[in-house]
């Protein structure tokens, strides 16, 4: 996949799918500990959500890098926006900040 490509593909993604995890591995086999962290908060939410393996694609692993101009892997978009990695989203969590933002957003979370 070619540079352009990757990028029309994120976006495409992006736009399908409200709630949008660009990770390693997938929902059932995360490839790392931040992206299993991301699955396991957005599952106890009961968030539903797309998904992208970018260990399955080169360009696509560079290309979520690019368009977001975040350097790291997992990354959670939210209606289009951009939310942030493991670290941001745990803390949001946490605070209960992830669950308001979602409802906030019209996202569907668990009581």
């Amino acid at each position: 996949m070619s540079d352009t490509a990757a990028i029309a593909a994120i976006k495409s993604k992006i736009d399908a799918n409200p709630v949008m995890l660009f990770m390693k591995g997938t929902p059932k086999f995360p490839q790392c500990g931040f992206s299993a962290a991301v699955v396991q908060i957005l599952d106890f939410l009961g968030v539903d959500y797309g998904s992208e393996n970018v260990l399955a694609d080169p360009a696509l692993r560079q290309g979520i890098k690019d368009y977001s101009d975040w350097p790291t892997i997992p990354q959670l978009y939210v209606k289009g926006e951009f939310v942030g990695g493991c670290d941001i989203v745990r803390e949001m969590f946490e605070t209960g900040e992830l669950k308001k933002f979602l409802a906030d957003k019209g996202v569907a979370v668990a009581a």
